[in-house]
Formats: structure tokens, C-alpha cells, sequence
């Protein structure tokens, strides 16, 4: 697994906090599966520990100069009226990922808004448990605070994670996981639409060929039991199709001494080399959108 991973998760539970009480009483909601959905818990666990966020991506958005756009968001007034949990979870990762890109641009008129949504969602959900407005509201208040939302957005997303797994309801949590990811993607391939010779956006866009590989495993383990995910498959598995051909491949690069327990260690680099042509970037960058907004008009 490729361990540097620009989108996968969250921010996604930025907003949700540590603290959490394990013991607390959920009601589940009368469409969740009854039946357990068995997928490794390694497997999600290592795209958690892999992901940096979307909010990575928009401060690279913000440092290059690139204005922000509120046409990328996701309407909250559609995801908001949405009527299943599938789709619900889907909504709640998606909102997630352009909260992030949001906090970056400072954005804290229309942050508010998609805070309102996102907590209606988590109650719908049974996971409104975990919201913590206070924490959410001083972390997004300032860009400086980038590195601490990571953190909680990882650790935060990994207690949710195994309350979802205790109850018999990962496939929530993989559909959020989801959500994230594609609103993510979506962000970086319409910025490098309009900037599609800047070599950090195409090498962060073409470093998700392995991510949706891991996400598509996920993902298949729960197309059995429930058509809807054989349909997001379906699609996810059509933007397979387009990064196939995109090369990536890992180099030795420089070395770096570290001091571990009070002893020199050196360390080897390593060095990803991206290689994306501008036909396959503008495959990925089309197919991207379309799954995109169909997702999201569901």
C-alpha cells in the first residue's frame, strides 16, 4: 500500500469528537442491514492511518493562488433531504471533504451551513454521539490549525470506525470513507482542469490510482448484500478503468539520520515518481465528475 495517500479520508470526522462515551445507547435505524458486512478491519485501518485529507489539498489550492470557488461544494439542500442511510453516509463524507476546503479559504459564512447539515446527518445516522460543535467550531477558526484537525479527523474517524463495527453497521463507515474520497478527487481534477500543466495537482491526482484500488476491495465486500453498493462498484470500477494506465513507481532517493532512544539511525528515502499523460488526466478528470455528480444527485 502506497503510504503517501492525498485523499482518503477526513476531515472526515474533524468534527466529531475524541471523547466519545463507548458505552452510550443507540437506536438503529429500521433500513440498516441486519446482516454483519465481514471486510478486514486491517484494511481499513491501514487507508486511515495513510489518508492526510482533503484539507491538504485545498491548502496547496490556497498556496498556489488559486481562488476559491463555491461551484465545486456539493448542494447541502439536496444532501440534506436525503432519505436512506446509504445515502445519508455518502452525503456525510462528501460534506466533509469540502468542510476542509472550506476551512482553508476561511470561508465561515457558508461553513456554518454545512456544520448544520452535517450534524443532521450524524443524528440520522445514530452517530450524533461523537459531535462535538465546540471543538469543531475553534479548529476551524484558523488555517494554523491544519496539522490538529488531522489528527482528530484520523483518531476521531478510528473510534467512529469501530462503534460502527461493534454494531454491525462498517458499511456506513465504508460509504463515508467513500464520500470523502470522490468529493476529494472531484476538488483537485477541477482545479487542474483549468491548470492541467501544474505537476503537483497531476501527480496528486494520479497517486489515487492505488488508493482506489484499496477503496474498490472495500468496497466489494458489501455489493452482495446490497444493490446499491453493486452500483457504486459499478462506477467506481469505470474510473478503475482510467487510471490503469497511469505509472507509478517508488525510487531510492537521499538518506537522513534520525536520533531513536539516543541512538543515530540513518534512513532511506524514497522518491514516487507520477506518470500521467494529459489524455489519461483528462479521462480521469471527466469520469471523476460524472460519478460525482451522480453520487451526489441520488
Amino acid at each position: 500500500m502506497v503510504k503517501k495517500i492525498f485523499y482518503l479520508l477526513p476531515l472526515i470526522m474533524l468534527f466529531f469528537s475524541c471523547d466519545g462515551e463507548k458505552g452510550t445507547e443507540i437506536v438503529i435505524p429500521d433500513d440498516v442491514p441486519k446482516e454483519t458486512f465481514e471486510i478486514a478491519k486491517e484494511s481499513i485501518d491501514e487507508i486511515i492511518q495513510s489518508f492526510s485529507g482533503p484539507v491538504e489539498m485545498a491548502a496547496l489550492m490556497s498556496d498556489e493562488g488559486i481562488a476559491f470557488s463555491k461551484n465545486y461544494l456539493a448542494n447541502t439542500d439536496i444532501i440534506g433531504d436525503y432519505d436512506t442511510n446509504f445515502k445519508k453516509a455518502l452525503g456525510l463524507g462528501v460534506l466533509s471533504a469540502d468542510l476542509g476546503y472550506l476551512n482553508v479559504y476561511n470561508q465561515t459564512g457558508l461553513i456554518i451551513n454545512h456544520i448544520q447539515v452535517i450534524k443532521r446527518l450524524a443524528d440520522d445516522l445514530s452517530i450524533g454521539q461523537f459531535f462535538d460543535f465546540q471543538t469543531l467550531k475553534r479548529l476551524t477558526q484558523s488555517k494554523d490549525n491544519l496539522d490538529s484537525l488531522l489528527f482528530l479527523s484520523t483518531y476521531s474517524y478510528q473510534q467512529m470506525d469501530e462503534h460502527l463495527r461493534d454494531n454491525n453497521r462498517s458499511n456506513l463507515s465504508a460509504l463515508m470513507v467513500t464520500g470523502v474520497w470522490i468529493e476529494g478527487l472531484f476538488l483537485a481534477t477541477q482545479i487542474t482542469k483549468k491548470n492541467i500543466n501544474l505537476k503537483k495537482f497531476r501527480d496528486r491526482i494520479g497517486g489515487q490510482k492505488d488508493v482506489l484500488n484499496n477503496l474498490l476491495e472495500i468496497l466489494r465486500a458489501f455489493r452482495a448484500k446490497d444493490k446499491n453498493f453493486a452500483d457504486l462498484v459499478k462506477n467506481m470500477e469505470t474510473l478503475k478503468k482510467d487510471f490503469e494506465n497511469v505509472k507509478i513507481s517508488i525510487k531510492p532517493g537521499g538518506s537522513k539520520t534520525e536520533i531513536i532512544d539516543g541512538i543515530p539511525v540513518v534512513m532511506q528515502l524514497e522518491i514516487t515518481i507520477i506518470e500521467i499523460t494529459d489524455e489519461q488526466l483528462l479521462k480521469i478528470i471527466q469520469t471523476t465528475e460524472e460519478i460525482r455528480n451522480k453520487l451526489i444527485a441520488l
